[in-house]
């Protein structure tokens, strides 16, 4: 008879079909640990719509935050837009909060010093940018932007997104020594990618920096 499960992760996303993509992956990286699906594509919406993150909807991710708080033993936020904000309000949460970007960042300061950001969203590129570079490490960061490409996976057009991103890649790659993705729902663009200028997506170093952390802590 298996052991009940005794730790409750709480993920927050802002894009719907990121909570099953990341399932099997935090199923294998937390045996014992249930998860706890929260959507709400409203602050990724009113974002892009603002062209920055506002007051309101910071507000309203703390209520998120708080109120996961009651029913998790960790936070796990999947959307690199809301990651600044993310830092700033964990310190008033009364259990960890993490941002799924972050060991992405630390990864990727630790295999290259020319590093190129990829993103579909203008409210990501820069957080993503100022996260790899306050890692720990003397950095070049190159920023590129997939114009478009995000309304294209909104809108039902993945094939379209992807080649965008790919594109973007293309253009990206010969000034770095290695690309990071900035969103989680960029990475099945270059699944597979095989070639000179590695790619670092946020799922998996994310996953396995938050599961260190939480296998640390409940030791």
């Amino acid at each position: 008879m298996s052991s009940p499960t005794t730790h409750r992760l709480a993920l927050l996303h802002t894009v719907p079909a990121l909570a099953p993509a990341l399932r099997p992956r935090l199923e294998a990286a937390l045996p014992g640990w249930s998860f706890t699906d929260i959507v709400d594509e409203s602050l990724l919406a009113e974002t892009i719509r603002e062209g920055r993150l506002t007051e309101a909807t910071r507000a309203r991710l703390g209520q998120h935050l708080s109120a996961a708080s009651g029913q998790a033993d960790a936070i796990l936020v999947t959307c690199s837009t809301l990651g600044e904000a993310v830092d700033a309000l964990a310190p008033r949460i009364s259990v960890p909060v993490f941002r799924i970007d972050r060991g992405m960042a630390e990864a990727a300061v630790q295999r290259a010093r020319r590093i190129g950001v990829l993103a579909t969203l203008p409210t990501t590129l820069g957080p993503t940018g100022r996260l790899i570079r306050d890692a720990g490490r003397s950095v070049e960061v190159t920023e590129h932007l997939c114009e478009g490409a995000f309304a294209r996976l909104a809108a039902g057009d993945r094939a379209g997104h992807d080649a965008m991103v790919q594109a973007g890649f293309a253009a990206l790659a010969p000034q770095v020594d290695l690309v990071v993705l900035a969103q989680a729902s960029m990475a099945n663009a270059l699944a597979g990618h095989e070639g000179d200028v590695p790619v670092l997506t946020s799922p998996a170093p994310g996953i396995a920096a938050v599961a260190a952390a939480l296998t640390s802590l409940s030791a």
